[in-house]
């Protein structure tokens, strides 16, 4: 895509953003000129377009990425560790989870980077040689950015540096603001977007944020301030509005076949609300589109198999929990998301005999290249029945940090060899399914049970199996918050919604107790908002008192 990863001209505002931002300048700074380019290149028309450009590259940092996914999928009801990796504290919410872990910074840093990007494009607009429509529509974008940034951090670390206006020298004089201000902000600015955001489902520039991703995202914000302590009377309705704005007022479709909506070879298609844009160039791609590498159980050493890009390269950093595949995808029959969210089987790509088994039925399996070298049947099968079957079987008694059902969601075959990290796959931010969904829970929360039972129905009918579509739906009696919380479960698994979903409900703390045993015994209230970067409170003026830090840490 042609929109946000320019290289060579965006070096020299990516380093202004960095040492402009307040958050991320240090103690001293030693001033050094590292660019011939101006600070006025801004403002002309080729100028103008790479500041705007350079502030969706922030969303690269959250989205797509290991830190991005260790602090919305760790330490939820859905998801365990697997065998390896690290920032295991926020799973565990241990003494690990410390002011001074890195990946708090990094977010921290970056995401305010982004903020100041945007600053920057909305206060010199005006002296911008560009047309006034072209004008007013990156002003936009970067009103939708700013507030897409905030939310992440508010939603994260609560109260957080208030700035609306570009931070040209380092300082270090910044505060937290209550989080009924940055509410205000965040709609604010995307209120003010709506008007001059194109007015269409996909940009022909596509990644370029549009009008119902704002809309998508007023929804969520919505429904967020709903349940916290800066909630108003009329939050849900809003909500609802919007999101059903997202459905009706738009080309949007949900795909016919749940499957499709991850299919590489198809990445911008009718469900896509707003993605951030990977490639395969190894020149703008970053480190690319992680999430293929966390979720993998450890075929690698087993008989038959090697490692191989078809499979993945399997770090084993999160491996689904027992709640996860007995309770939200129990139903196997009529419900197609446990067969199309996890993989199942394994084809031998390295032939012989072989005596390392994990499945107790054997003793030794015999191999060619294209057999079945591994399938999990997602249930007990008996040891009779395994003792048949000429590959090994991988049963829920067996299953352990290293082997479990891996979500292939993510998978990247389109890497170039067997070691390769960063993918090349877009990263779906919003799809239409998930604005079903709050749509669902918005009119739950107003008591309009008929209309939450027709939007989860419309999620629920496509994920069915050819001929049990009537047997999907749920009546009005069954919608309920329960139901609304294992159908976000069942059809968002591993995709950076789940750690925010049980902070906006408020029962975080009550459902990793419940089916999370690694992090039960630790979890508390404390927990619903993440420890401020001690990097933060360092380098502002007064430490801990002007900037304090989140209680209990």
């Amino acid at each position: 895509m042609n929109l946000i990863y320019l290289k060579k001209s965006l070096k020299t505002i990516s380093l202004l953003a960095f040492l402009l931002v307040s958050q991320s300048c240090s103690d001293l700074l030693d001033e050094k000129v590292v660019s011939s380019i101006s600070n006025d290149y801004i403002n002309t028309p080729k100028g103008f377009e790479d500041a705007a450009k350079a502030a969706y590259s922030s969303l690269r940092n959250y989205y797509g990425t290991q830190q991005g996914l260790t602090i919305t999928e760790y330490g939820t009801d859905l998801y365990a560790t697997g065998a390896d990796g690290g920032y295991k504290g926020f799973h565990f919410y241990d003494a690990q989870l410390q002011p001074t872990v890195d990946y708090l910074a990094l977010i921290w840093d970056e995401t305010y980077r982004g903020i100041n990007v945007c600053n920057a494009v909305i206060e010199r607009a005006p002296a911008a040689t560009v047309a006034d429509g072209i004008k007013k529509q990156r002003v936009a974008e970067m009103k939708y950015l700013r507030a897409h940034y905030y939310f992440l951090l508010m939603q994260q670390f609560g109260g957080v540096d208030l700035r609306l206006t570009e931070t040209i020298l380092p300082t270090k004089v910044t505060s937290r603001a209550p989080e009924s201000e940055i509410y205000k902000t965040i709609i604010s600015d995307l209120e003010a977007a709506l008007p001059d955001l194109e007015n269409k489902a996909r940009s022909a520039d596509y990644g370029r944020a549009t009008k119902p991703a704002a809309e998508h995202l007023l929804a969520l914000v919505y429904l967020a301030k709903g349940n916290s302590t800066s909630k108003a009377a009329d939050d849900y309705e809003k909500a609802a509005t919007y999101a059903s704005n997202v459905i009706n007022n738009y080309t949007f479709k949900l795909l016919p076949d749940f499957e499709s909506v991850f299919d590489q070879g198809n990445q911008v298609h009718d469900e896509v609300v707003f993605a951030v844009q990977y490639t395969s160039d190894p020149l703008t791609n970053g480190g690319g589109n992680s999430l293929h590498l966390y979720f993998g159980m450890q075929y690698d050493v087993q008989a038959g198999m090697v490692r191989d890009v078809l499979n993945g390269r399997p770090f084993k950093r999160l491996r689904p929990t027992k709640y996860c595949l007995e309770t939200v995808f129990k139903d196997r029959v009529n419900d197609s998301r446990y067969k199309k969210t996890f993989k199942d089987t394994w084809i031998v790509n390295t032939a012989g005999k072989f005596t390392n088994v994990f499945d107790n039925s054997k003793t030794e399996v015999n191999f060619k290249v294209g057999d079945t070298a591994i399938f999990i049947p997602g249930y007990e099968m008996p040891l009779a029945e395994r003792a048949k079957k000429p590959y090994q079987v991988l049963v829920p008694s067996r299953y352990d940090e290293a082997l479990f059902p891996t979500l292939k969601k993510f998978l990247d075959p389109l890497r170039p060899d067997r070691t390769y990290e960063p993918g090349s796959r877009d990263y779906m931010c919003f799809r239409l399914a998930d604005t079903y969904l709050m749509l669902a829970e918005a009119r739950l929360m107003t008591g309009k049970i008929k209309e939450a039972t027709e939007a989860i129905n419309m999620v629920r009918r496509r994920a069915a199996f050819p001929g049990k579509t009537a047997a999907m739906e749920i009546t009005e009696a069954q919608m309920n918050m329960e139901m609304l919380i294992e159908e976000r479960g069942r059809e968002l698994l591993g995709e950076q919604t789940r750690w925010m979903d049980l902070k906006r409900w408020g029962n975080l703390v009550d459902r990793v107790q419940k089916y999370n045993p690694q992090a039960a015994p630790n979890v508390k209230a404390i927990h619903l908002l993440r420890p401020i970067p001690q990097t933060q409170i360092d380098r502002t003026e007064g430490g801990a008192s002007a900037f304090p830090q989140n209680p209990g840490y």
